[in-house]
């Protein structure tokens, strides 16, 4: 009985402690639920008016906050000012009853001592009578006020309060509020520049709306005065070259009816000495011929005598005849609108040009009067052309001979001016040229190169995205290669090693040779620090191909340095020294290799040599994130990473940590007995996807891959990733090793397949169960069509091997369509793997050997 008793206690204090484990769990789930919806509406939302109500929303879906405000700090006028509002009794104009209100309330008192304040009605009343705050508003049971902090400043408090006394705050819903704050000055600011850059668009394309209508109507008006002069230069063409004048009235008025209303139109001359009018040319649609006649009181006499244009309607005509000026009964002006322009020659008035409209069907303008004008002036250079048709003859054959010798000895002295031109320009350019390049490769040199890095950091420093990288590239063992095959051959490698940097980089970016086998990349638009570590990697796999000179194999490689723009550079030689720095840090760690610039290079060389001794193999930590299958959502594997947290150097990835330990550790026999720990780790129905050395699979460790393989109760799920740089170059042996692993039942995997090559020919000679393909490619298949069909080739080929084929990327949803449009269904998410019947996440997430 006592023994029942004593396992009922034990199995009592074992649920309590279970419930107590879920309850931690539930709020830890809450919390990153509620951080996570946090982090969505922050990216989606385009104001603030929307943001609070968001954060209000998440709010009550884990504790009473149905009374809910928040208030921030005016910089201007240091006052805290409201920015959201809701309450179940007090409406909005509450808060506002005088100025800087929150400053003596309970709101006020949260942001002057910077804590979370958690009052009851009772402890509320208590403080108000000590003076610590006033009470403002309705009285509640239950009040909550978080600080809100950015960059260790407070900036404005959050509220939630309750009129309901069973309603109050647990400890755990109290630091799931404070957690939120921690996060909401960072949702603000993200929304705020949102919603400035939303403005900054509309107001450019407001901009550019009114910009393009401007552009649209001077465009119109300029294409019509460019007809209109083109018509005039027609006219003056015509005056010009015209020899018969009945044909030259004719399209003149042909002309004219083009430009504006001309259907009645007549052209008078006038004899001075015979005081008469004469008509060579009249079409009018009321009139007959128009008979010569003696100068009398007419609109066409009215002209002459005025000597200026003139434009008349019935309202003017009636004018002119009740002056005297014009004699004619009012009931004989057929004409509605008439304009006039006489003809001036160097004898005076000699005639008019006029056209006239009957019943209002037009009425002529100013801009009309001004077309008549200037035809009349050509008609009257033609007139007077023939007048004295002799003299202008000959005047003009004379004038013709002067200005084609003219002519002549211009074209002679443009053509030998423009020989000059042309030849210095070709001199500047070379010396130019020969002054910022390289005269054995052709590259740019570091005059050319310090001067586009110099720019590139000033629009850096003005606009920091995109941002820049500088990679320093250092030859292995070039000297060597000078020394054994000579200066010609060591000149010719460093040609062909110009012409494979120029095939790694894009067409923008500024490739320059320093001196002797120093180069130096400009990498210019780029976003991420992986864009510079894929050029990188292009390079070193480029480098390491063999050279062939005058029969002489050349093998060599490259040590580079990377440093990537940021705001603390302020001058072109901080960038190159790091760049320096970094590539001797390269050079150090093997050579043939890359390494990013940090800060520590510097400072904490001496110190990394005192940690060399410290690594334990229970240091090493496991991370499983999931593979998902889009089609369903369901897991059907995940991957396996592993990593050190080094003293200094922080998080490092397993296949990093051997340039880092000392020496007398055997870094892959490490890697060996480390399999067994998956079992301690995770357990699951699953397939498990581990990177793994090609090393493991040579002789010197084979034998004992397989029998820590055998122990492992989950081999039979176990699934080793190679990568496919690495497979390429493997010999004879090894590759019959990796079919031993088949018979013995390990599944084999291609892991960054198609980073740099789509090479088809290598899944056809393994059996590989998982294809990875590398987060370029698939970013690649995404944007370009020829790696769409690439794709269609990988998975016609993984058909017939019955291979799955998985993408690597972003866990963005729109991407993970996007690639599942196009065939792959299976993609490695960035959130870690859940086991169905495991719950503990701090287990599951990071687990120590």
């Amino acid at each position: 009985m006592e023994d029942s008793t004593t396992a009922l206690n034990k199995a009592l204090k074992h649920n309590k402690r279970l419930k107590q484990l879920l309850k931690k769990h539930q709020h830890f789930h809450n919390m990153q639920d509620a951080l996570i919806q946090l982090s969505e509406q922050a990216s989606t939302v385009s104001e603030l008016t929307l943001l609070y109500p968001a954060i209000h929303q998440i709010l009550e879906a884990y504790l009473p906050s149905k009374n809910f405000y928040v208030v921030l700090l005016d910089e201007k006028n240091q006052q805290l000012e409201l920015n959201y509002f809701i309450d179940e009794k007090d409406p909005i104009f509450v808060p506002l009853t005088d100025d800087d209100h929150f400053s003596h309330g309970l709101t006020g008192y949260v942001f002057k001592t910077g804590k979370t304040q958690l009052y009851n009605k009772k402890s509320m009343l208590n403080d108000h009578q000590l003076g610590k705050f006033k009470i403002k508003g309705s009285p509640c049971e239950h009040w909550l006020g978080i600080p809100i902090y950015k960059d260790e400043k407070i900036v404005g408090v959050m509220v939630t309060q309750s009129y309901y006394a069973e309603q109050s705050y647990t400890d755990t819903q109290v630091e799931l509020v404070e957690i939120i704050s921690l996060y909401l000055s960072t949702a603000i600011e993200r929304v705020k520049q949102r919603e400035s850059l939303e403005q900054e668009v509309k107001t450019r394309t407001s901009e550019l709306t009114k910009a393009n209508k401007a552009l649209k109507i001077e465009i119109e008006q300029r294409k019509k005065a460019l007809k209109q002069q083109q018509i005039l230069f027609k006219i003056s063409e015509l005056a010009t070259q015209s020899k018969n004048l009945d044909d030259f009235y004719f399209k003149i008025h042909k002309i004219i009816k083009s430009i504006t209303y001309a259907d009645n139109l007549y052209i008078c001359l006038y004899d001075k000495n015979k005081n008469k009018l004469t008509f060579p040319y009249a079409v009018d649609s009321l009139e007959g011929n128009y008979a010569d006649r003696y100068f009398a009181k007419g609109y066409t006499e009215y002209v002459i005598s005025k000597s200026c244009t003139q434009l008349l309607n019935r309202r003017t005509a009636s004018n002119l005849i009740k002056q005297g000026l014009i004699k004619r009964s009012e009931k004989n002006i057929k004409a509605t609108s008439w304009v006039g322009a006489p003809l001036i020659s160097e004898q005076g008035v000699i005639g008019i040009i006029a056209c006239q409209s009957y019943d209002n069907t037009y009425t002529f303008k100013t801009h009309d009067a001004d077309l008549i004008t200037f035809v009349s002036q050509q008609i009257a250079n033609v007139l007077q052309k023939h007048l004295t048709t002799a003299q202008l003859k000959q005047s003009h054959e004379q004038l013709e001979q002067r200005v084609t010798k003219k002519t002549q000895e211009l074209q002679r002295s443009n053509h030998f001016l423009q020989l000059q031109i042309e030849e210095r320009k070709k001199i500047e350019q070379q010396l130019y040229h020969d002054a910022h390049h390289d005269p054995l490769t052709g590259l740019a040199n570091r005059s050319l190169f310090m001067s586009q890095l110099e720019q590139a950091l000033n629009q850096h420093l003005r606009h920091p995205q995109p941002g820049f990288a500088v990679l320093f590239i250092d030859l292995d063992n070039f000297k060597e290669i000078n020394d054994t095959f000579g200066h010609q051959v060591g000149d010719l490698f460093l040609i062909h090693i110009a012409d494979s940097l120029n095939l790694c980089i894009r067409e923008h970016d500024l490739l320059a040779r320093l001196g002797g086998d120093e180069f130096v990349i400009l990498l210019t638009h780029i976003y991420q620090k992986h864009e510079a570590q894929e050029v990188a990697e292009r390079i070193i796999d480029s480098l390491s191909c063999p050279f062939n000179a005058n029969d002489s194999i050349i093998t060599s490689g490259a040590s580079i340095g990377i440093t990537c723009s940021h705001q603390n550079y302020q001058h072109t030689d901080e960038i190159m020294k790091d760049a320096d720095t970094a590539m001797y840090q390269a050079k150090k760690t093997g050579r043939g290799r890359y390494e990013f610039y940090h800060a520590h290079n510097k400072e904490a060389k001496s110190q990394e040599l005192a940690y060399l001794d410290l690594f334990h193999i229970n240091d090493i930590y496991f991370k499983a994130n999931a593979i998902i299958d889009n089609t369903n959502e369901n897991h059907v594997a995940c991957i396996i990473d592993r990593f050190w947290l080094h003293p200094t150097l922080g998080k490092i990835r397993f296949d990093q940590i051997e340039k880092y330990i000392n020496k007398d550790y055997d870094y892959h026999q490490i890697e060996i007995s480390l399999l067994p720990k998956i079992n301690d780790f995770i357990q699951c129905k699953h397939a498990i996807l581990i990177n793994s050395s090609i090393k493991l699979i040579t002789d010197n460790y084979f034998v004992n891959l397989i029998t820590e393989l055998k122990k492992l109760k989950i081999s039979h799920q176990l699934c080793l990733l190679f990568n496919e740089i690495e497979l390429r170059h493997i010999n004879k042996d090894t590759r019959n090793n990796i079919l031993k692993l088949k018979k013995q039942g390990i599944k084999i995997g291609l892991d960054d397949y198609a980073h740099t090559r789509c090479d088809l020919s290598i899944l056809t000679q393994y059996q590989f169960d998982f294809i990875l393909l590398s987060p370029l490619m698939c970013k690649k298949i995404i944007q370009d069509e020829g790696h769409q069909l690439q794709l269609q080739g990988i998975l016609a080929v993984a058909n017939l091997t019955q291979a799955s084929v998985i993408a690597k990327g972003p866990s963005i949803l729109n991407y993970q369509k996007s690639l599942k449009k196009y065939g792959i269904s299976l993609y490695s998410s960035q959130y870690e793997y859940i086991h169905d019947k495991v719950k503990n996440i701090n287990n599951i997430y990071t687990h120590t050997s």
